[in-house]
């Protein structure tokens, strides 16, 4: 009897294991993609131009929670892409200066991994991270900082002056495009291996019997034709294809100029709700199911789309320490917050 029960228990394991090898095999043929274990190969993948450095990923991180660098002084990057929040804000719509709502009801994405992202912004009008941070600093909705009183900010602090020397060199020239460039180096560095990382990188027993499950029905039911890649999303795919959003009339956006939209990131995503660019959703297995309606054409059943969120729960990431740090003093000739 012993021994029934420990030959049943071995082609019971066994059979575990072919069934995650074949799993395994399936992800990687639908395209999805690991985050190295390798740091060299990391490093590849998110500097391929060689700009990080410790210094300057310093110096980023403290101007990525400068709120001085917003007109009012109040709101910093941190502010809607809030690194203890899933990089998130938690709201349906951004808001930013004099407590103002995002126009077009734009929900704020996470900045966790979006270095893996093939485009930035919702419409995808910017190229990568270092570009993307101009944006919402010049922004009425959002920081509403001209280039002139950030550089001015900057450049009033000493210690700032300092940082940026040190970082690249004794003549460095402060500018706009030099502040928000170390804001998105810092940013590159924002990655946040999972489970599902360690799966795929043949570790096949990070995911239980039933995320594994999960998987398989994520796979089977198409989400990977849009969510693939090593960010799950991050890449330009047209919204609506098999049935008009529930959502589509809160705000006005329509994506690019060719009805094409950024899909979002699956990483992270039970910490990011809420969901979809108008934050129109809090339930993330409602989401999974109007995805399935507008996407794909099809109807995801309850269980099925439990069992998809099963696994979407195992892409909640190991999240780098970031420590808050202490912030250089204003001078007498920094300029002084406007509310206006």
């Amino acid at each position: 009897m012993k021994t029934y029960k420990i030959l049943a228990t071995s082609l019971v394991a066994t059979s575990l294991l072919f069934g995650a090898t074949s799993t395994l095999e399936t992800a990687k043929a639908n395209g999805l993609v690991a985050i190295p274990q390798s740091e060299a190969e990391l490093s590849k993948l998110i500097d391929p131009n060689n700009t990080i450095t410790d210094e300057r990923v310093e110096l980023g991180k403290k101007l990525f929670f400068e709120p001085r660098l917003s007109k009012s002084g109040i709101i910093s990057c941190n502010t809607c892409h809030n690194l203890g929040l899933g990089g998130a804000d938690g709201v349906s719509a951004a808001v930013g200066h004099k407590w103002t709502a995002n126009p077009h009801h734009l929900n704020s994405p996470t900045v966790y991994n979006a270095v893996f992202f093939k485009a930035q912004f919702w419409d995808g009008r910017s190229p990568h991270l270092e570009d993307q941070a101009q944006g919402p600093m010049q922004a009425g909705p959002e920081m509403a900082s001209p280039k002139e009183l950030v550089e001015k900010r900057i450049n009033s602090i000493p210690e700032y002056v300092a940082e940026f020397q040190k970082a690249y060199d004794k003549d460095v020239k402060i500018d706009f495009e030099k502040i928000t460039a170390t804001i998105g180096i810092f940013e590159r560095t924002l990655v946040t291996p999972s489970r599902f990382d360690d799966f795929l990188n043949g570790k096949e027993d990070a995911l239980s019997v039933a995320e594994i499950k999960g998987l398989e029905t994520f796979m089977s039911k198409g989400c990977v034709s849009c969510h693939n890649g090593i960010a799950l999303g991050g890449t330009m795919q047209p919204f609506g294809i098999t049935g008009e959003y529930k959502y589509a009339n809160v705000g006005d956006f329509k994506g690019d100029a060719k009805g094409m939209v950024k899909t979002a990131t699956l990483r992270n995503i039970t910490e990011t709700a809420p969901y979809f660019h108008n934050g129109a959703e809090w339930n993330l297995a409602e989401a999974v199911k109007e995805m399935g309606r507008i996407q794909l054409g099809m109807k995801i059943s309850d269980a099925e789309a439990d069992e998809i969120v099963t696994f979407l729960k195992a892409l909640k990431g190991r999240k780098p320490e970031v420590s808050y740090p202490q912030l250089p003093i204003s001078t007498l000739t920094t300029p002084q917050p406007d509310f206006n």
